[in-house]
Parts: structure tokens; sequence; C-alpha cells
């Protein structure tokens, strides 16, 4: 079994990760500073699930901080890396731009610079389907030129790679970056739009529909993320960048319908422009990804909705 460090391990999908490689015996260190982009409770109550696994040891702290990263390597023997901490969020980074900077370039470089000076061969890192902008040609492709982001998180994420493939260049270290495409499912982020929607729907308030709900997006269920990523550290390719994705758009007005008919309520919806930093569509080409990580989503839209809403209800104790 390895030991494996995971940072971001209180957020929805290092959470996932981590459960599922403490579940086959790996060993974990988490590391995550529980920060209040988003209620911090759902973060804690994620970790205490965690903290029923024998083979989890936890440090709270930033990836800014970089005597307490050199700190976790020199108290552990660490074997591979999933960088999964990051400030996430398009549109927060409209008007928060140097928490951006600070945890996804400053923190992403203490995280690599760390790795590599531990001797640790293996690093794995979320990249985002936002560094594709507004690519005209669909399905996103990881051959596509990603040049030209539309947002300072995507700008962050490209500068990832970028860092990522100096790194391995330079040092030998193996790199590979997951663009991750519209992750939802239980435990999931409550600053996302499923989420937002269900709360709204069932307070009876009115949920926002950006663009006049005209957007598409390849929404890609947790456990088929979690799937890609463990394949990911395990084949350990030298330098690779891969889409995971559900490679199949879903309209929001129908997205928001599954909702809809899990709640067995309607929604009250308001349409309003696209906002700044957004795109109309995204949509996973994910060839690469299927020959070379065996990556296959098996979870559709209608599936994945019940799991979540059963999920939701259970955890605010709703009926």
């Amino acid at each position: 079994m390895n030991t494996v460090l995971i940072t971001g391990s209180a957020g929805f999908i290092g959470f996932h990760l981590a459960k599922k490689l403490l579940e086959n015996g790996d060993q974990i260190i988490g590391l995550d500073n529980f920060n209040d982009y988003y209620d911090s409770e759902i973060k804690e109550d994620r970790n205490k699930q965690l903290e029923k696994f024998e083979n989890y040891k936890l440090y709270r702290g930033d990836l800014t901080d970089l005597d307490l990263i050199k700190k976790v390597f020199a108290e552990n023997r660490i074997e591979k890396v999933c960088n999964l901490a990051a400030q996430a969020g398009v549109r927060y980074s409209l008007t928060h731009p140097h928490k951006y900077i600070q945890a996804n370039i400053v923190g992403f470089t203490n995280l690599i610079e760390e790795t590599k000076n531990a001797g640790v061969k293996t690093f794995v890192y979320a990249s985002s389907s936002s560094v594709y902008g507004e690519n005209k040609k669909v399905p996103f492709s990881v051959e596509d030129n990603v040049d030209h982001p539309i947002s300072l998180y995507a700008a962050t994420k490209k500068a990832n790679e970028l860092i990522a493939h100096s790194y391995h260049h330079l040092f030998g270290l193996k790199c590979t970056g997951l663009r991750f495409f519209t992750v939802y499912g239980p435990w999931g982020r409550p600053d996302m739009a499923y989420f937002l929607f269900t709360k709204a729907i069932l307070n009876n308030e009115p949920v926002k529909v950006f663009n006049h709900g005209k957007m598409k997006r390849d929404f890609t269920y947790i456990d088929d993320i979690v799937s890609g990523i463990e394949c990911s550290l395990e084949k350990s390719y030298d330098y690779e960048v891969f889409n995971l994705g559900n490679n199949n758009t879903v309209e929001l007005e129908y997205f928001i319908e599954c909702i809809e008919n899990e709640l067995g309520r309607k929604a009250d919806k308001i349409y309003l422009p696209m906002q700044e930093g957004d795109v109309p569509a995204t949509f996973a080409d994910i060839e690469k990804s299927k020959q070379l990580l065996n990556f296959e989503p098996k979870t559709n839209i209608e599936i994945g909705i019940h799991n979540f809403i059963n999920w939701y209800r259970e955890y605010y104790e709703i009926k």
C-alpha cells in the first residue's frame, strides 16, 4: 500500500479520493486549511468521516505556509502526492484575485518544490475545464490551444500545468494534470449550481438561471472522477494532461428538471444574462483518458442527481 499526501482532503473531491484510498488500505496524509470560501462545517463533517480510519493523518494549514509543507514531508515517508487544494470558483476570482495567486500559484509552487526536494516521484494535480476558455471547437481536446483563459481562476490552472511541465523537464518529476469537468455528487460544494438549486427549491426561493438557460455542461459524477484520479496515481506517467469528464453535455434546463423530479417540486426560475468569466458550454473529449487511464464514466445525470438528493435529505435531515 502507498502513503499518499492529499491536499484539500476536506474538500469535495479530496474527501472522496481520501475515503476511497483509505478503504483500499493506503496510508493517507491529509492537508487542508478549512477556509471559509463556503461553509466550513461541511468540511469538518467530511473530515470526521476520514478520522474514523486509523490510516489517516491530518495537518491543518495552508499551502502558502512553506514551513508547514516542509514539516509534512519531514515527518512522513510520502510516496505520492495528489494536489487537490486550490481556491475554487470562477466568479469569486473576479473580486478576490489575490486569493487565487496565493493558493493556486504560490501554494502550488511550494508543494511541487517540496515534492521534488523529498524525492517523491509521482505528482498528480487538479487542473480544470476552465482552461479551455471560449473554445469554439467541441468536444474539448487536450490537444486544443488553451492560451486564452477568460478568468483568473482559469489562468492559474493553466499556470499549474506549465509549472508542472517545468518540474518534469528539469527534475524528472512525474506530473499528471487532470482537467475536471463540472464535478457533482454527495458531499458536494454548497457554492455549486446543483446545490444552490436544491436549497432554493426546497426553501421556495427563486432559482437564478444564467444565460437565459442556454447553458450546457459536461456534468461528471464524483465516483467517476475518483476512478480517474486513482488510475493517474497508479499509472504515474512522466508528463500528461487528461480530461476527466462525462463526455456528454446536459442542458441546464434539463439539469434543473432532474432536480425538480427528485424533489417533487417545481423551481421558480429567474432568467439572467451570462456572468463574466463564464462559458456557454463545456464538453470533454476523453479518448486519451480512455486509452491511457482506462477512464470510463458510468454514472448518468439522472442517477447522479438521485444520489445527491438522497444524500442532501439525509445530511440536512429533510423528509
